[in-house]
């Protein structure tokens, strides 16, 4: 058995109810909603693979509106003792899984400025998003093996949010299709 996560239902508008093989959970957004729930998920039953699907900011500017995948995926929003930003006090830097992707930079924050998406983008990142450092983190510490599905829903400037409602149902389609080709029987 595979388990299915995304942080939002809408995320998961596209996808049918039901797959056979997978169970579904709906962690709700940020790190600390995304860390306790899969960690009760994992808690409760034995899973083979997590997949995660999901939208994010497009930080990079080749990164078309499209679904890539995430290999890595470091903090923006932590600060070391030393005021190191994206290095936390205890945990990595940096998280990593098998493959050849795209890194995203996590953070409890919606990140709709330009003058953010700079700073966030000299980290390394070519995404953002809210949830996928701790999803690798926490499939890491249980052992099991995590990919990660990201479809860019905004540039994570101006108005973002506004660009992220109007688009997440296009997201979970894309994101459908390519679970579905890669995944579904």
């Amino acid at each position: 058995m595979r388990l299915l996560v995304a942080a939002l239902d809408a995320e998961l508008v596209a996808f049918p109810a039901e797959l056979d093989g997978f169970d579904r959970l709906v962690t709700g957004p940020g790190k600390l909603q995304a860390a306790v729930a899969l960690t009760r998920a994992l808690e409760r039953g034995t899973y083979e693979e997590i997949v995660v699907v999901g939208t994010g900011g497009g930080i990079d500017p080749v990164l078309e509106a499209e679904v890539y995948e995430v290999t890595g995926a470091i903090q923006h929003d932590v600060t070391d003792i030393d005021g190191i930003v994206g290095q936390h006090v205890s945990l990595p830097a940096r998280v990593d899984v098998p493959g050849e992707g795209i890194v995203i930079a996590t953070g409890d924050h919606f990140v709709d400025d330009a003058l953010a998406v700079a700073g966030i983008r000299s980290l390394g990142a070519g995404m953002v998003d809210m949830e996928t450092y701790a999803y690798i983190w926490v499939a890491q510490e249980y052992g099991v093996p995590i990919r990660i599905l990201k479809s860019v829903s905004d540039r994570a400037q101006d108005d973002a949010i506004t660009d992220w409602r109007t688009t997440v149902a296009a997201c979970s389609a894309q994101l459908w299709d390519r679970f579905s080709r890669e995944f579904a029987a």
